[in-house]
């Protein structure tokens, strides 16, 4: 017999959502097949058996589980009795220990499972459940939710019968909790990115800079090559590629803090790249960005975009940047400063080109700039390494053909 446990998938969670078993329960699997899908704050990832056998579930789909909790077994044959369990179900699911535990309102006998961001939307935009169950659907996610929002008719009343606590004492509604109707809950994937940010600023003694650069020719090249790529190519392909090719005379800018007076170098400049359609914020990374084709980084970020709008992002997508670009495109920003991610040593941001006149000659001429800023941990990068990694990527940035041509 072999127990199959929760793997950590991420750093950020301490418990995920089973959506789903893709195995029935008593039949036999191989090694390696995918057996349950699990969700995290950000990712949906499908789980592999670790070894053949019977496969004996121990948790109801829409529980939530922990990294390392027993949630199946996989006996030698069908015959072989399966072990008592004595696990509990994850934080946050409730019940009796030892009982799994389902998403499934009780008294529902359409056995659908709802998963917590896709329960946490419901309950912020008071949608009917009766609306949520017409969907036909085994496994209700977040983005089934959002199809409803998209469409949806004139909200219903929030609770009618939701009880709400009158402080007589002290009329504070922020002290005691006040009417839910008053609340905004953040979804699992902002508390996630509150916890991150809280901890940058907590841990990391981070420093600015920003440069302004002229982007008028490598907007016209990118224009050019999406062409003739015939895939999107724009500033901030060109910005992953060129800072994927700082790495080996910058590698401060790419490594991992240590212990002690240390960081540990990275081998290839992978770099995430944040994307953000609405539906939480994501940094999905560019494996070996100063080696590969620009081709390839924008088929990459193509492809990240579009999950994004259907939030199917895997943690491997999500895991291993050694550098992160964060892209501010709205118009009318003029810098940004981003947070310096827990495991790095700095972030860069982009803002969106912007048109300025400036005197050419005797005359004036019309460009195209964009600021790229640069927040770095100080106890590992000093100013003038800053201002010197980021006047490198300003050179390639403002050469891009002479770059193009030397770095593929």
């Amino acid at each position: 017999m072999t127990e199959f446990r929760v793997p950590k998938l991420n750093n950020n969670d301490t418990s995920y959502v089973l959506v789903e078993w893709l195995a029935e329960d008593g039949q036999e699997v191989r090694d390696g097949d995918p057996i349950v899908l699990l969700e995290t704050s950000k990712a949906t990832e499908e789980v592999e058996a670790p070894a053949d056998g019977v496969l004996r579930r121990l948790l109801a789909e829409g529980a939530e589980c922990e990294p390392g909790q027993v949630i199946a077994r996989l006996l030698a044959s069908a015959d072989e009795p399966p072990a008592e369990t004595t696990e509990t179900p994850g934080a946050g699911s409730g019940g009796n220990p030892g009982e799994p535990q389902a998403s499934t309102p009780p008294g529902d006998v359409s056995g659908v499972i709802v998963t917590a961001p896709a329960r946490e939307l419901i309950e912020a935009h008071g949608i009917a459940m009766e609306r949520v169950y017409a969907l036909g659907r085994k496994v209700i996610r977040r983005t089934d939710v959002e199809e409803l929002l998209g469409a949806r008719e004139p909200s219903p009343a929030v609770a009618d019968d939701a009880a709400v606590e009158d402080d007589a004492t002290t009329g504070d509604d922020a002290t005691t909790g006040g009417d839910d109707a008053q609340w905004i809950t953040l979804s699992r994937a902002q508390q996630r990115t509150a916890e991150v940010v809280e901890r940058s600023r907590r841990e990391i003694p981070a420093a600015f800079t920003a440069m302004n650069v002229d982007v008028t020719e490598v907007l016209s090249l990118a224009r050019d090559l999406t062409r003739r790529l015939r895939t999107l190519v724009g500033l901030p392909e060109m910005v992953v590629k060129a800072a994927g090719g700082l790495l080996d005379r910058f590698p401060m800018f790419f490594a991992q803090p240590g212990p002690g007076p240390r960081a540990r170098r990275a081998a290839t400049a992978d770099v995430g790249v944040t994307v953000d359609v609405g539906r939480g914020l994501f940094i999905p990374v560019v494996r070996d960005a100063g080696n590969r084709p620009l081709a390839e980084i924008a088929g990459d970020l193509v492809g990240f975009r579009k999950t994004a709008l259907t939030g199917s992002f895997r943690e491997r997508d999500l895991q291993g940047g050694a550098i992160t670009l964060t892209l501010h495109t709205h118009d009318g920003i003029v810098f940004a400063v981003p947070i310096v991610f827990p495991g790095q040593t700095c972030a860069l941001s982009l803002t969106a080109p912007r048109t300025e006149v400036v005197q050419d000659g005797p005359g004036f001429a019309v460009r195209k700039t964009a600021t790229v800023g640069l927040a770095y941990d100080h106890r590992y990068i000093n100013g003038r390494d800053a201002a010197e990694f980021l006047g490198e990527l300003r050179t390639a940035l403002e050469s891009p053909a002479r770059f193009l041509t030397e770095n593929g």
